[in-house]
């Protein structure tokens, strides 16, 4: 278990984390939906 003087590290970095996942799955889903349109032309 993390001890209390390394929360506020912990915090950044997961906060850090949370934003390149929801950027990664924005990112592919744009990603996708070219692909799929390039496909159906």
């Amino acid at each position: 278990m993390a001890s209390g003087n390394d929360m506020k590290a912990h915090q950044q970095t997961y906060s850090g984390f949370l934003g390149l996942v929801k950027w990664g799955t924005i990112l592919t889903a744009l990603v996708t939906v070219f692909v799929v349109y390039m496909i159906s032309r």
